[in-house]
């Protein structure tokens, strides 16, 4: 299927394979621990406490699933605010990845709610509170999750053009009578519809661009109130700018693991070209994180504390070391080019940026003496259930619906 250019397949193969039942399984356990918890309440299945008001959930499903997610954000900045088109067959995979990551987190704070009675509240203008970061946050994350819906409608309308699958044509044929063509088939209102939605779509674009910068920024103001039981090393001023900063390298480093793994599963070609370039922008944006990190210690008379030798300084330099060691590679073109280098560098990305965030809303949160926090079983199991029902989901799609481009065009 080609659109506006971009030639996309579907990936060939069955859709129930031994991953996706071992995936359904653990979504599955998952979800059983979800209805406890919303039938028992919050402390029938975690650990949560006044003093540790946020766990795993957040630590891990929102703080850094959100910055996973940052795929789609990342790449459509290359593409649509830096004019690097060359980059847009990585856009609807990017997109797809995002738009699970989104969507699973907004699932994750409800589920973390202590009262998810009183979640309408946030739909209602009267109880909104501007000026709290939170609700800029979450007002972020919804408007991003639509905004990524929209983005990722040509798949689904590629899809419909050609025919199948049948369940979408059935719906297509339910839900859209009056854009059916003369025959009577819903492959006349897919290019109807289409029209329509291109005219649009710079705007949803733009949005999906503004929105998550919004709502990554928020998710370091938030920690700026916790001046008294967030550790020094990583309290600061600058928690808005390193979050943001630190969301687009985790999303270039998400966009190339992605694409190297399911090149690998599914046999396609690796998108070398594309990735190479992505892998060029990596360690700069960590050279300029690093380099506000280390700043901003040397200014608040902290850096001191890096070499304290106690449980936080450890955390600390972990975090460093896996992201200096992973980016450090990728000012080689040579590793550029290398799919093995390239996996081994975003994964380590990835570890870093992940347990800076993690060290943030969780490590380095300290609410005082008394109060002590380890994940309970069910904690842990909703994470996994939440992750695996995401790959589950784009495993699906991605037989289902044109995702990935043609070889031909990555060749190209």
């Amino acid at each position: 299927m080609t659109i506006n250019g971009k030639a996309y397949l579907t990936v060939k193969g069955r859709i129930c394979t031994r991953p996706f039942f071992a995936l359904l399984f653990l979504s599955l356990v998952g979800l059983f621990f979800i209805v406890v918890r919303f039938a028992k309440g919050i402390g029938a299945v975690s650990n949560l406490s006044d003093g540790y008001p946020w766990g795993i959930w957040v630590a891990y499903d929102v703080a850094i699933g959100t910055a996973i997610a940052c795929g789609g954000y990342a790449v459509a900045v290359l593409i649509y605010i830096r004019n690097r088109w060359q980059y847009h067959p990585l856009i609807r995979s990017a997109i797809l990845t995002s738009l699970f990551g989104s969507c699973l987190a907004a699932f994750s704070v409800v589920v973390d709610i202590g009262r998810p009675w009183n979640a309408y509240g946030f739909f209602v203008p009267t109880r909104w509170q501007p000026t709290s970061a939170m609700f800029e946050l979450g007002l972020g994350i919804i408007g991003y999750c639509v905004a990524q819906c929209i983005e990722f409608l040509p798949s689904l309308l590629s899809a419909l053009e050609r025919g199948g699958p049948s369940l979408l044509r059935r719906a297509a044929l339910r839900l859209q009578p009056r854009l059916r063509s003369g025959d009577g088939s819903p492959e006349g209102a897919a290019p109807w519809f289409r029209a329509r939605l291109n005219s649009a779509l710079l705007c949803i674009v733009l949005l999906g661009i503004v929105l998550p910068t919004m709502h990554q920024s928020a998710l370091g103001s938030l920690m700026l109130i916790a001046s008294t039981k967030l550790h020094p090393l990583w309290h600061t001023g600058f928690l808005p700018l390193l979050f943001l900063i630190n969301c687009i390298y985790i999303g270039y480093a998400m966009v190339i693991l992605e694409s190297i793994v399911s090149s690998l599963v599914l046999e396609r070609a690796y998108e070398c070209e594309e990735l190479s370039g992505l892998a060029r922008l990596i360690p700069w944006l960590t050279a300029a994180w690093l380099a506000v990190r280390v700043g901003d210690l040397v200014q608040r008379d902290q850096l001191s504390a890096v070499f304290h030798g106690d449980f936080y300084s450890g955390f600390f330099l972990a975090e460093f070391f896996l992201m200096a060691i992973g980016s450090v590679p990728l000012f080689s073109r040579e590793q550029r080019r290398s799919p093995r280098s390239l996996f081994i560098s975003a994964a380590l990305m990835l570890l870093g940026g992940g347990l800076y965030r993690f060290n943030v809303y969780l490590i380095g949160f300290n609410p005082g003496t008394g109060w002590h926090y380890f994940p309970s079983f069910a904690e842990v199991m909703i994470s996994v259930g939440i992750v695996a029902l995401e790959i589950l989901g784009y495993q699906l799609l991605i037989k289902v619906l044109p995702v990935f481009p043609k070889p031909a065009q990555i060749a190209s």
